[in-house]
């Protein structure tokens, strides 16, 4: 199980929309490859999550030799089916090309035991001290990953409304409240890394927090 008690099975996610581009559509689905740490238990309280930059194409890699480590990282990923004509093809890619969050203590040994990690390029932090995520933002994306609500990408937003959804799947996520034409939207970002995706939320309850 992930934290927060959901699946980490990298077959499942939450079914998007078709987009057309060329010769080629996509139906896009959301999956995560989120693998548990084996090491002893630490009260959850003493565990954080970090964002860890990676080489181009290598986030599969560094999340696998983590766990390796006995170290919990989280990769969410992007499953696409690509169709032509007289074929399909189902390929998996980031969620957020370029970083895996892990969930560490703070102490300096684990930090280097991740840096260390061939495909790890630094921790995301300010003048090289890794920055902590609010645990919210990780629990959001990963309560998205587990229904099925569209969403996808959105430009990272700064300021606007903020909003709690109210009811069904998505209750308690957070986010920046948009509007496009007639749709409503619910943003929800990882403010350290400056990546948001948008949920369609005409229809929910919400409340402004």
């Amino acid at each position: 199980m992930a934290p927060g008690g959901k699946p980490n099975n990298s077959d499942w996610g939450s079914r998007a929309w078709d987009s057309r581009g060329g010769a080629m559509s996509l139906l896009s689905q959301f999956g995560e490859f989120n693998l548990p740490s084996t090491s002893p238990a630490i009260p959850s309280e003493e565990l954080f999550w970090y964002a860890v930059q990676t080489r181009s194409r290598q986030e599969r890699k560094v999340a696998t030799q983590l766990v390796e480590k006995q170290i919990t990282a989280f990769l969410p990923l992007l499953k696409e089916v690509h169709r032509w004509s007289d074929r399909r093809k189902t390929v998996e890619q980031p969620l957020f090309p370029g970083y895996v969050f892990v969930r560490l203590p703070k102490q300096v040994e684990t930090r280097i035991s991740v840096v260390r990690t061939s495909g790890v390029v630094r921790f995301v932090g300010i003048q090289g001290n890794a920055i902590p995520i609010p645990d919210k933002e990780i629990d959001d994306i990963q309560t998205l990953l587990s229904t099925d609500i569209p969403f996808g990408l959105f430009p990272f937003l700064h300021a606007g409304q903020k909003v709690r959804i109210r009811g069904g799947y998505l209750d308690g996520v957070e986010g920046i409240l948009t509007k496009k034409n007639a749709d409503q939207s619910v943003v929800v970002s990882i403010a350290l890394i400056q990546r948001s995706l948008a949920i369609r939320v005409t229809g929910f309850d919400l409340e402004t927090i």
